[in-house]
């Protein structure tokens, strides 16, 4: 069939919306038409090549929509669900079948390579490869051809074209909080850049009990955001040094602290801004080969240091539940959702990359 996809041609260049050709879904896999897709950092960090996926590539991995056609072997969904797109895995793996997926060993193949995983495409152009399967879904585009293992059915009454940055944003900050770092009631956790992920874990940190929620970004607007979503307090970094701002507001250092913006220097902050026997979790995306410099003395005394891919989250479990938090107005992650049509997706990345909007949602015709 002839879709419409935002296709990146060279190394940092632009998003172009251009008419391709999409294969049928295989046995099992599933076409959905997509209703609205979340930009991401990490769709941003690709295109200029931070990791080498392929080009020309259409992007967009946090996509929602109805399923419209499935493979013969798919269970899980049918043609009509409502449907957020997630990460792809092997399933098969023995992180897989110990239920976790987000460090599935085959993750690059199934997310990163451009292809499916046997190297095969179900995008063109007049004959010609363009790259795809981004995540296991390329959704900057009107379809998109999915995996059975990466499509989550959810609540046919939360608007569709909302809910797709559930499938890495929001569930990745969430998720460091609830699934891998599970803060006590009454504890204390440092957020270093509040962006979606950050102001995911915002929210996470305040529905977890922990009293002091401490938001850390050089933008006002992200952070009176975060203040207003369960952050307890919020530390401007250009202004004063947020290790010392910590541990003032502590007393001793934090709980747990979150990285999410992918620079060394953030990622040495967060650790030394914890107290004794506390953990940071790194979630920042860096280039190949960014190297990372730490005091071994903080390291000795007790902290931790850990990577956090995705949330630590099976999305089939997990995404249902915060949809149904935010059925109860205890997860609003729509503040932090700027709605643009998809048309306007340069202007969408250039609004994301200032930091003028957190998430930016393209909504797609029809939704």
């Amino acid at each position: 069939m002839d879709i419409e996809a935002a296709v990146v041609s060279t190394s940092g260049g632009s998003f172009e919306i251009e008419r391709l050709t999409l294969e049928s879904p295989r046995d099992d896999e599933v076409l959905v038409r997509i209703a609205g897709v979340g930009i991401c950092h990490t769709d941003l960090v690709c295109r200029d090549q931070y990791f080498p996926v392929p080009l020309p590539c259409v992007f967009g991995h946090e996509g929602s929509g109805v399923v419209k056609k499935v493979g013969r072997a798919v269970t899980r969904v049918s043609p009509g669900d409502p449907v957020v797109l997630s990460f792809g895995s092997c399933q098969i793996c023995p992180n897989c079948i110990a239920g976790r997926p987000a460090y599935c060993h085959q993750l690059y193949h199934h997310n990163f390579l451009g292809t499916r995983p046997d190297g095969s495409g179900a995008l063109s152009r007049d004959g010609q490869v363009v790259h795809g399967h981004f995540f296991a879904q390329s959704s900057f585009a009107t379809y998109a051809v999915a995996s059975e293992r990466n499509t989550v059915k959810v609540d046919p009454d939360v608007p569709l074209w909302l809910l797709g940055p559930l499938g890495c944003g929001v569930q990745t900050g969430a998720g460091a909080v609830i699934n891998a770092l599970r803060p006590q009631a009454g504890s204390s956790i440092a957020i270093f850049g509040v962006g979606t992920v950050g102001v995911s874990a915002v929210m996470a940190a305040a529905l977890c009990g922990c009293a002091t929620v401490i938001a850390v970004d050089p933008l006002a607007n992200r952070r009176e955001l975060a203040l207003k979503l369960g952050a307890t307090h919020a530390i401007d970094p250009t202004t004063e040094d947020p290790v010392k701002a910590i541990q003032t507001i502590t007393g001793s250092g934090a709980n747990c602290s979150l990285e999410c913006t992918g620079l060394p220097q953030v990622v040495r902050q967060a650790v030394e801004s914890l107290t004794l026997t506390g953990t940071c979790g790194v979630m920042g995306v860096s280039r190949l080969g960014t190297k990372l410099e730490l005091d071994m003395n903080s390291i000795l005394f007790g902290r931790g240091v850990r990577g956090i891919i995705e949330g630590d989250s099976v999305p089939q479990e997990f995404i249902p539940r915060l949809i149904a938090l935010y059925r109860r107005g205890r997860f609003p992650f729509d503040k932090l959702i700027t709605e643009f049509k998809f048309g306007d997706i340069q202007d969408a990345v250039a609004q994301s990359e200032s930091g003028k909007v957190v998430k930016a949602v393209l909504r797609m015709p029809g939704f």
